[in-house]
């Protein structure tokens, strides 16, 4: 139930720029703390529409989290709340990661903020728990939802691709659920780099690194991991304007910085072609994501009118409530069994994640003021 008047375009860009600011931990945290602020803090959207925007975000390529607050501003401010959120949700993470750029071809290193991040990971998964177990309860709202979450749990362990798994979801739901009427087509186009063998080291141009992340950003599926599919086989096997090492550092910049991973392009283009190539490359990336929305948020409400589309949208909410499950495993995992002192196991991650569960889903403790603690305790227990 809505609670409050639509936002206008002021809030929205002062709500996405500080989403931007304290984003860690990858699209399932950025989409988790947006549900806590637009759905649960705010009231300006309902959980049912809030899954159904997650569902079509998994259906198309680009960044999940940054079209989620692409999808959030045109609902409430048309062409220029489209623009205002997704820019200001990036925002943060270009300039940041811009920085860090700057110092990475200055100094030839990258700054020690691993303590830091160590202290955020763990109130990360508690963040996206909370949303996991809000958005859980609603999606999943009769046994056969269920049962279709739990399959496509058990197609993800098996190793299947992300987008197919939440399509066969959708698909399976639409037979279990009995409201089909005329198959749906879908169309997704599913990237892949290609590794060449040896460099053709053709000189990098604004032209060439533009059009290669313009391709990025338009078949781009999955996590950003996927990403790095395309920068190995392409930008240093294929054309040899990034080194090896090149690379594992804006991986690492993309791992500890908030905001979309994607802004790893901004790092990436700055050391190819200085600020240009920072600004050019941040462009094409993002750009795509802008259009997908533009074409896609006017036909999501449609869907419900229909009763085949009604059910596989219930299906595909519910598959991608279990892809945010698979998520926070790994990333639990990730976190909480790393060696700390002479136990095999991070006792004190582990505490931290509790602590900051009790208090988000107990006393309803704000995420933001967590993420900034976790940074000070990891900071202090350096």
């Amino acid at each position: 139930m809505l609670t409050s008047s639509p936002p206008n375009l002021s809030q929205l860009a002062l709500l996405f720029l500080k989403i931007g600011l304290i984003g860690f931990g990858g699209p399932a945290a950025h989409i988790a703390l947006m549900e806590e602020e637009v759905v649960k803090r705010r009231g300006w959207m309902t959980k049912e529409r809030f899954l159904d925007l997650v569902g079509a975000t998994n259906l198309i390529p680009g960044p999940n989290s940054t079209e989620m607050a692409i999808h959030i501003g045109y609902i409430f401010g048309g062409l220029a709340g489209l623009i205002i959120t997704g820019v200001c949700f990036i925002t943060p993470a270009v300039l940041i990661t811009g920085f860090l750029a700057w110092i990475y071809t200055t100094y030839g290193t990258l700054p020690d903020v691993a303590p830091i991040f160590a202290g955020i990971k763990p109130v990360v998964i508690a963040v996206i728990f909370q949303a996991l177990w809000r958005l859980g309860k609603k999606a999943l709202k009769t046994r056969q939802l269920l049962f279709i979450g739990l399959g496509v749990i058990g197609l993800l362990i098996l190793g299947l691709n992300e987008v197919i798994a939440l399509l066969l979801g959708g698909i399976i739901g639409m037979f279990i659920l009995k409201k089909f009427a005329t198959f749906p087509l879908i169309v997704a186009g599913i990237g892949g780099a290609t590794a060449v063998a040896n460099p053709s080291n053709i000189p990098p141009t604004l032209t060439g690194l533009g059009l290669f992340f313009l391709k990025v950003g338009s078949v781009l599926f999955g996590s950003g991991y996927v990403l790095v599919a395309f920068l190995e086989g392409d930008l240093v096997q294929g054309r040899g304007w990034l080194t090896q090492q090149q690379l594992l550092d804006a991986i690492a910049v993309g791992q500890f910085t908030p905001g979309p991973v994607l802004s790893t392009a901004t790092f990436i283009g700055y050391q190819i072609l200085g600020v240009s190539g920072a600004i050019v490359a941040t462009l094409a990336i993002f750009f795509p994501s802008f259009i997908f929305v533009l074409l896609l948020n006017p036909l999501i409400p449609k869907l419900r009118e229909s009763a085949w589309a009604g059910a596989f949208l219930d299906a595909i909410n519910a598959s991608a409530v279990a892809l945010m499950v698979a998520v926070i495993f790994n990333l639990a995992l990730a976190t909480w069994l790393q060696p700390y002192g002479n136990l095999p196991f991070n006792l004190l991650a582990i505490i931290l994640s509790l602590v900051s569960a009790i208090l988000l889903l107990r006393f309803q403790v704000n995420s933001t003021w967590l993420i900034l603690a976790g940074a000070l305790i990891g900071l202090l227990l350096k």
